[in-house]
């Protein structure tokens, strides 16, 4: 059997991580299939030092996702590899493309917070994106043999958004990757004082503005808010707001080496995940595997992957954010070790190679029928 994987977000945060560490756990496994795995041109050498086994194809391609082309030339292109069994690792499928098909669906956020606060794009055209994300996603559902789900929060959310049945949607739960070696004697070199950390994109489902907010009351001068992730649009845009509020200790370090945010997790008064909606909440599980101390909203997704360990507060309500966030500030760092230590055991059930395991389970399912 011959099955397609799309790893053209290859590079990419979220998405990125998820298909290389499938990638990477299949080709460990080493299943009875053939691979074929459809790349950017770009990607191409960096791609084929990793994947080595003669049972994977690597074709390299131009056609970006979300793009016209996409929509008109990536399904012939698929269908020259004769595939018995296609992997969208990401939501976005050709409409003309109807051979045998599963789906990574990993939230549904634009339906809930497609606002124009979202997009850098006119107003105008940013709907009728949005639109057509809609009319792609609900197709993908429609025509997939099998929709994998990364929680059973964002499975639910597909059952009442895309009109699914609950049996053609399977979860398989995302893993962590080791940031830097536990092994060792990590002596820190990040030397920031305290301070709260929040990594990753601060798209406006991310609930950044209320936690500036929050921060504004937390009366600790040595206390700082530590932002890690792309320095994009969204993130000068939050970064402006810091400085228009005049609020002093807060942070943008941009992109940092994972051996760098490791150190800053694992030297965290807490790391606050304060978001609206999240398919799955990989910084808890990074988090809470380097025994920081967890600040998430209190949303299913979060408490899927979080359990007891995190402390919870409502994402709508700056003040309870705040109010955590003082109390953490001003307790002995020893009063959490409860909590740390009962994160470190939550994170033993989450791993890549179960995640993989359990995609295979899902080929094999397609297959069979």
């Amino acid at each position: 059997m011959r099955i397609g994987i799309d790893a053209r977000f290859w590079h990419e945060t979220g998405v990125g991580r998820y298909i290389r560490n499938l990638v990477s756990e299949l080709h460990k496994i080493d299943p009875e299939y053939e691979f074929v795995l459809f790349v950017r041109q770009d990607d191409l050498g960096e791609i084929r030092k990793s994947v080595t086994s003669d049972k994977w194809k690597i074709v390299g391609t131009t056609i970006r996702w979300h793009s016209f082309s996409e929509q008109m030339l990536f399904a012939n292109i698929l269908k020259m590899e004769k595939l018995d069994l296609m992997h969208f690792t990401y939501f976005s499928v050709p409409l003309l493309y109807r051979d045998p098909f599963v789906v990574t669906i990993h939230d549904l956020i634009i339906n809930h917070f497609a606002t124009g606060e979202a997009t850098k794009l006119p107003l105008p055209l940013y709907y009728l994106k949005v639109r057509a994300y809609r009319h792609v996603i609900s197709s993908a559902a429609k025509n997939s043999k099998k929709i994998i789900a990364v929680s059973e929060a964002t499975k639910q959310e597909i059952i009442d958004h895309l009109n699914v049945k609950d049996d053609k949607v399977v979860v398989t739960y995302e893993g962590v990757d080791p940031l830097i070696s536990k092994t060792k004697d990590q002596r820190p070199r990040t030397n920031y004082g305290k301070y709260f950390l929040h990594v990753g994109n601060v798209y406006p489902h991310k609930n950044a503005k209320r936690l500036v907010d929050a921060f504004e009351y937390v009366y600790e001068k040595d206390v700082k808010l530590i932002f890690v992730g792309e320095k994009d649009y969204f993130m000068r845009k939050l970064k402006k707001y810091t400085e228009e509020k005049n609020i002093s200790n807060i942070e943008f370090l941009g992109f940092v080496t994972d051996e760098t945010l490791g150190e800053l997790y694992k030297n965290a008064l807490a790391t606050v995940v304060p978001s609206l909606m999240e398919g799955f909440g990989l910084p808890v599980l990074e988090a809470m595997s380097y025994g920081s101390l967890v600040l998430a909203s209190d949303i299913p997704s979060l408490r899927e992957v979080g359990g007891d360990a995190p402390i919870y507060v409502d994402p709508l309500n700056i003040t309870s954010i705040s109010a955590k966030m003082q109390l953490i500030v001003k307790s002995d760092p020893k009063d959490f070790e409860g909590l740390k230590s009962k994160g470190l055991q939550i994170v033993i059930n989450f791993s890549w190679r179960k995640m993989a395991q359990a995609t295979i389970e899902v080929y094999e399912s397609c297959l069979s029928l």
